[in-house]
C-alpha cells in the first residue's frame, strides 16, 4: 500500500537536507508504529485515497467487511455507507470533525472511528480506526496464558473466550462436555484471580493491541 508521502512536510530548501531527513526518518517510524498496532488503521483523504494501511486492516477488509479496497481506494459495499463514509471524510477533514460510523448489517456490522488529522494544512488527512473482531490479538492472549501458567486447552479456551464465543460454543467447537469447558474456565478464574468470566474478559481487554512478532507477510 502506499507510504506516507502526502502526510510529510514539503520539501525543504536545499541548504536545509536535515529537514528533509528528519521527515523520512518520522514518517517511517510512524509506518512502523501503526503496522505494531491490533487495530486497523487506515489514513486517507477526503476523497477515499489511502495513503498507508497497516496489516491489521489488511486483514481485516475481506469480501465480507462493509468496506473495501480497490487499489488506492477505499470504497463501502453498500450505498447507504458510502454516503455516510463521504460525508464523515468530508466532515473529517474540512471541519475537523470526528465521528463514530456504524457500517453494515447484521452480523457482518462494525464500527469505525473518523479521526481528522492535519487540520488547516494543505496536506490534511483523515484516521480512520476499524472494530476489532477479538477482545485481544494472538501475541496478548499468549503473553497472559503464559503469564498465569495456562495449559494449552486452557489457551485455546481463553481464545475462544475473547472471540465472544460462548462456554457453550466452546464445548460444541472442541467436541467435550459443557461440564469440561467450565472446569476449564474456572480453572483459567483461578489461575489469573479473575472472580468472573466478567473480570476474565475485563482483564483481556485491558491488555496491549500489538501484532505477534511471528506474523507471516499478508498481502
Amino acid at each position: 500500500m502506499p507510504g506516507f508521502e502526502s502526510l510529510t512536510a514539503p520539501p525543504a530548501p536545499s541548504g536545509r537536507p536535515e529537514r528533509r531527513q528528519a521527515a523520512s526518518l518520522s514518517s517511517h517510524w510512524l509506518s512502523l508504529v501503526l503496522e505494531e498496532l491490533d487495530y486497523g488503521v487506515l489514513l486517507l483523504n477526503a476523497a477515499g485515497r489511502v495513503l498507508h494501511c497497516n496489516l491489521a486492516a489488511r486483514r481485516s477488509l475481506d469480501a465480507h467487511h462493509p468496506l473495501q479496497l480497490a487499489g488506492a481506494q477505499l470504497r463501502a459495499a453498500d450505498a447507504k455507507d458510502a454516503a455516510q463514509l463521504a460525508d464523515a471524510l468530508r466532515g473529517a477533514e474540512q471541519d475537523g470533525r470526528r465521528c463514530l460510523l456504524r457500517l453494515g448489517e447484521g452480523a457482518e456490522r462494525c464500527s469505525v472511528v473518523v479521526v481528522p488529522l492535519n487540520r488547516d494544512v494543505e496536506q490534511a488527512a483523515v484516521l480512520l480506526v476499524l472494530e476489532r473482531r477479538q477482545l485481544c490479538g494472538e501475541l496478548a492472549a499468549q503473553w497472559f496464558a503464559l503469564r498465569h501458567g495456562l495449559t494449552p486447552t486452557e489457551t485455546e479456551v481463553l481464545k475462544a473466550l475473547s472471540s465472544g464465543a460462548r462456554p457453550t460454543d466452546v464445548a460444541e467447537r472442541q467436541g467435550v462436555a459443557i461440564s469440561t469447558v467450565r472446569t476449564q474456565i474456572q480453572s483459567i478464574r483461578a489461575k489469573s484471580g479473575a472472580d468472573s468470566i466478567g473480570e476474565l474478559l475485563r482483564q483481556l481487554a485491558m491488555l496491549p493491541p500489538l501484532m505477534s512478532a511471528l506474523r507471516m507477510d499478508f498481502s
